[in-house]
């Protein structure tokens, strides 16, 4: 099941997240910053186990980005990371944010998403505000890719 996270999932999304990040997949994360940004969050939980997480942070009026979106190694392939996506992509839709985009290295995955991948250059206010501070800055080589919900009709399999 696709739920919004509780803060009672913040430790479950600190090891997952975090699991990528020492395989060098995903940015690390600390706990308080997960905390902090508990409301961003999307979790799919299966019997009362955490097996994916994926977050929607806002960037500015028209913009948002999807970040840290993980599914447990052994439920990989299963569509969970989709359901994630698509929760993100709904959720953006509502508060009326016309463009999403991901820093990933997963380009196909989210090709099937209607993402297509744009210059870093087209997203200055990720770049400057949060790029700067990161360890891979200016030689990050993870792939932009965004979709405008304006021109790409969203298809869900589930309801938000």
């Amino acid at each position: 099941m696709v739920r919004k996270a509780t803060l009672k999932d913040a430790i479950g999304i600190y090891h997952l997240i975090n699991h990528y990040a020492r395989e060098g997949l995903l940015l690390p994360r600390s706990l308080s910053s997960i905390y902090e940004n508990i409301r961003d969050f999307w979790v799919y939980e299966e019997e009362g186990q955490l097996l994916g997480c994926a977050g929607l942070h806002v960037v500015w009026e028209d913009l948002a980005e999807i970040k840290s979106l993980a599914v447990r190694e052994d439920k990989r392939g299963k569509g969970i990371g989709s359901l994630l996506v698509e929760a993100c992509l709904e959720e953006a839709q509502k508060l009326g944010i016309k463009k999403v985009f991901a820093l990933t290295y997963a380009h196909s995955f989210f090709s099937k998403f209607g993402f297509e991948e744009v210059e870093k250059a087209k997203l200055p206010h990720k770049v400057w505000g949060e790029c700067v501070n990161c360890v891979k800055f200016p030689s990050c080589d993870e792939i932009a890719v965004w979709v405008d919900l304006e021109k790409v009709p969203i298809r869900y399999e589930h309801k938000v």
